[in-house]
């Protein structure tokens, strides 16, 4: 039987349920006029508005003032005309209020709190994930224990920072619409992107790296990609970033050997050889 997980929430709801269980069997034994037990039940109702919201905080403050009427009413210590008096009224006011007040601000700051983890977790000039984000991403998938190329990816000239910011959200934007929806796209540099894909061979990143490249290319960008192959190239996120990293690496040297090899004609070779 699977068993329920208790979450922080969780927690603070089975707290206010448990201590207003508990202040309404103390109230009901020990209280006396003037002594006040009814108060902790801000204790209840500040626990159940921060685990939900303002409407729920209100209803827990309604909730509290109707356990809080019927202690009265059940307690022998206590006139029950106290419940049709205005300090009830006043609780039911205070109580709704305080719940109310709490939910609110404890919903803005979650609400908070999750735009601050999205921003902590992306990229502030393309919005693509950034390192933080691809690391769990590749985390996740070496726990899957399937295959999965990474691509490591760098732009080939080199920009000034007026003209990066363009330069990268252009290739990102080039980059997903390369790509499939399976697949996760980082920027993880200055001016470098990785790739996750779930492909088996060595072959297929071969193949899918020189798709990226002429897309990019396509449209005057220039990036090189290395890859890495899991679990050929390595069993953890270290070994296939420093696999893809060498390939691509070597890549470069390739390409600017091969670049450098051309011997251009000499001038006025081109007439002669008419």
């Amino acid at each position: 039987m699977r068993r329920l997980q208790l979450t922080p929430r969780r927690a603070l709801l089975a707290t206010a349920a448990g201590s207003a269980a508990a202040i309404y069997g103390a109230f009901l034994l020990y209280e006396t006029p003037g002594l006040g037990i009814g108060h902790f039940y801000y204790l209840s109702i500040l626990l159940a508005a921060l685990a939900t919201g303002p409407w729920f905080g209100a209803i827990s403050g309604a909730a509290a003032t109707g356990l809080y009427a019927t202690g009265v009413v059940l307690n022998p210590s206590i006139q029950s005309s106290e419940v049709l008096s205005a300090s009830t009224a006043i609780r039911l006011v205070t109580y709704v209020a305080v719940g109310g007040v709490i939910g609110y601000f404890a919903r803005e700051g979650r609400h908070a709190t999750a735009e601050l983890q999205v921003l902590a977790e992306r990229d502030a000039v393309t919005g693509l994930p950034n390192t933080r984000a691809f690391e769990r991403a590749i985390g996740e998938r070496l726990s899957a224990q399937q295959p999965f190329v990474l691509l490591v990816g760098a732009l080939d000239a080199q920009s000034s920072p007026a003209d990066l910011a363009s330069l990268v959200n252009s290739v990102a934007e080039l980059l997903l619409r390369a790509l499939e929806p399976e697949d996760d796209l980082a920027r993880i540099g200055h001016q470098e992107f990785a790739v996750l894909a779930p492909l088996p061979r060595a072959e297929d990143a071969r193949r899918l790296a020189a798709h990226l490249e002429r897309a990019l290319a396509g449209s005057g960008v220039g990036v090189t990609f290395g890859w890495a192959t899991f679990p050929q190239d390595g069993d953890n996120a270290l070994a296939l970033y420093r696999a893809a990293d060498e390939r691509l690496y070597a890549r470069r040297v390739i390409s600017r050997n091969e670049t450098a090899n051309v011997v251009p004609l000499p001038r006025g070779s081109e007439a002669s050889a008419g």
